[in-house]
Order: C-alpha cells, then structure tokens, then sequence
C-alpha cells in the first residue's frame, strides 16, 4: 500500500520522537509498502541543523520504498515559549504544500504525528482529497504540556485557540491513537470517541538493547571506575525533564565518593545545568552518544534516575523508559501516585515524588548499597518490556491493523 507519513522530527535524530517515526518508516518500507515521509532536517535534541542539511530550502532522499522529503525549518538560537511555537509553524506552513502535492499519489494510509500538532490539519485534509485512511498519532499532548510548563503563560487569546484547535484537529481524523494507557484516558476526556481510540505504544529492539557482563572499558574511556556506583540520566535535557532534581541529589550525596552521577545528552537546558553542577565532582557530563554505542551506554549505569516535573508526570510517557527497563539496570523514576509512570516504575523499578532531591537522594544510597535488589529490578525490568514492548510484537499489532483499516 501507498503510505504518507507527516511529522516534525525523523531519522537520523537518535532520541525521542524521531528515533520512533523513523523506525517506523523503516519497519513499513521493509515490508515492501511505499512510504514517503514530509519531515525536516534533523535538529532535535541539539536544537541545531545538522551537518550537511539545510533549514532553508527542501532537500529529498529517496532509498528503496521510501521516499523523505525534508521541509525548511527556523530553529530558534535560545528556546523560548514564543520562539517554540514559531518554530513549529514554520513545518507547518513549509510542508503544506507538499502535504498536498503527495496526497495526488492516492495514499491509502496517511500517518501524521504529533508533536507538531499544528501540522496536522494538512494531513487530515489531504485525507479528505485523496479519500485515505487518516491516523493522527499523539506522542506529546504539547498543548497541555505548553500550559503547565507555562510556555503560554503570557499568551491567554493563544492558549484558548490552541485548545480549541486541538478538538478540532481530533474531530478531523478518522483514527487517533497515543502511548500509554493513561494517555488514552485522556484522549476520552478531551472528547474523542472511543471507537477512533488506538493504544500503539512506543517499542524498544530487545535485540539491540540487552544486559551486558562486562563495560568496565567503556567506564574507564569515561573518567569512572569499575568500583564506581554510577547514577545515569541520558536523553534530551530540555525543561519538562526537571533535571535540577539530579544536580541537587548530587550535592546531597557529595559524601558519597563512590557514588557518580553522569548526565548524558543534548538539549536547551544543558548549559545551565552545567553551570548548576559547578563544584560537584561526583558530576559528569557526556555528549550524546552513537546510535552503536547505546546498549554500552545503558549498562555502565548501574542505577539509571528519570526525573519529571510535576505537572507534566501524567501527560508524558517517557520513551527512554523502555530502552532502560530492556538493558536490564534498575530505574529511579520521578512521578505521581496514579500516573502511567507510576504504575510501571512501581512494578519494575523504584518510583519517588517528582522534583523532590533528598527523597531522590535517599532512593540512590538506598540502592546504591544494596547490588542485590538492584539486580532483582533490573530482571523484572527486562522481562517486563519482553513482555509487553519488544520492537517486533509492537510492529506486528501495529501492521495487522493498518491492513484492517485500508481493506474497508
């Protein structure tokens, strides 16, 4: 079948929602359907195009059954709320019209994901046009997460359109589907009906991330030693992680000496955490790491913290959760009684209230002494995404329901 895939962020970005769209992609191309993809060039978690792309004119790629088709695209030098919501209206206005131009092809499936949620209309349009099944696919409720970070705290016209808008960018597709079961729920309170509700997880390759015996190489090429109780946070380090909690444990435990704490990633907020982490020697910081040297990354933790704030625990299901939980090292995770995070941390790992340091400090020296429990969790995590995650069983679901909707 003809399949149009519209999204913001894609491959080769190697964190969040691209490494997903991506793969994806990757996923219905080998299985000998054609794709085309409107995306742009990557950027994400640097905030920076990349070498040998351009934000400022459409560059295509064309590879077996897939075709990707980049879009301009303005990132802002300084991430701020105004400067976000430019940004994404940049894609938007950008992609339309190619949106259009594709949607001649007679798709049968057109497949637009969110975040950038004002980028979808053209796909539900372009639906309407070309009579194909339209799927929107909610990786971040940005509008409610822009509210309660306070992105649109000065902007009070813009957060009631941006709510509106969102109702009615729902109404408009004929399948809406999201991550985690919480975040179903709330799909249902905003008003969609439940006959257009999908559950389609994000998976983890159980093939590629796995528990390793020994990394004591990779730890020594890193400034840490085989005796070294170390504390990991990787991923994007932008605001609605919270990540301060981590520097403020860390000087809570600075007696500690055996304990290190590495932050690995790229973001918006990684110079200022840097500054925040002045004078903290059992403070780390690593650049983003290769796609080829992940699993090594994971597995030098041997206690891996997953902060959130508070008032995005329930909105957000963090990808990175499931490629910890599958290296088979033990989770600390920041998050609220009832919230889709607690439920799986609670069953596999250590949960603690969000943005609280010394309840984080304490959860780490408990587990830091106690290799025992730590190796207990780190089993149940494993089985738990065997279970319920690997790339294969998620893509099998996802594959068997596509080929249901576009034979009616």
């Amino acid at each position: 079948m003809r399949i149009l895939i519209v999204g913001l962020n894609f491959s080769p970005e190697l964190t969040g929602i691209g490494k997903y769209t991506g793969e994806l992609a990757m996923v219905l191309a080998k299985q000998g359907h054609q794709v085309t993809v409107i995306t742009t060039p990557p950027y994400y978690p640097y905030w920076q195009i990349q070498p040998g792309y351009s934000g400022r004119r459409y560059q295509t790629e064309i590879r077996e059954n897939l075709k990707i088709i980049r879009c301009p695209l303005w990132v802002p030098q300084r991430v701020s709320g105004l400067g976000r919501i430019l940004h994404l209206f940049t894609f938007a206005l950008s992609s339309f019209g190619v949106v259009m131009r594709e949607a001649r092809q007679k798709p049968d499936l057109i497949f637009a994901v969110a975040p950038a949620l004002v980028a979808t209309p053209a796909a539900a349009l372009a639906g309407k046009r070309s009579k194909a099944v339209t799927w929107l696919h909610i990786q971040d409720f940005e509008v409610d997460t822009a509210l309660e970070l306070g992105i649109l705290r000065n902007f009070p016209l813009l957060r009631s359109a941006a709510s509106g808008f969102e109702k009615w960018v729902y109404r408009k597709f004929d399948r809406v589907s999201t991550i985690s079961p919480k975040m179903v729920d709330h799909l249902v309170k905003k008003g969609v009906p439940q006959h257009k509700i999908i559950y389609f997880p994000n998976w983890v390759d159980t093939a590629e991330i796995f528990p390793l015996d020994n990394v004591h190489n990779f730890r020594k090429n890193n400034g840490l030693d085989a005796d070294d109780v170390v504390v990991l946070y990787s991923g994007s380090m932008g605001a609605k992680q919270g990540l301060e909690v981590i520097i403020a444990s860390a000087r809570l435990l600075q007696s500690h000496s055996h304990i290190h704490f590495v932050l690995c990633g790229e973001g918006s907020a990684k110079a200022a955490l840097q500054r925040n982490a002045a004078g903290c020697s059992n403070v780390h910081f690593l650049p983003l790491q290769p796609a080829e040297k992940l699993n090594e990354l994971l597995n030098m933790a041997d206690i891996h913290v997953l902060p959130q704030r508070k008032g995005t625990a329930d909105l957000v299901m963090p990808s990175k959760l499931l490629a910890i939980l599958a290296s088979g090292q033990p989770v600390i995770a920041g998050c609220l009684s009832g919230s889709e995070l607690f439920r799986v941390v609670s069953a596999v790992g250590v949960p603690v209230q969000p943005e609280n340091d010394h309840a984080l400090a304490d959860e780490i020296s408990s587990l830091a002494n106690d290799p025992d429990r730590r190796t207990r969790l780190g089993i149940s995590g494993r089985n738990y995404v065997m279970q319920h995650f690997s790339k294969e069983q998620v893509m099998n679901g996802f594959l068997s329901r596509i080929e249901n909707l576009t034979s009616h």
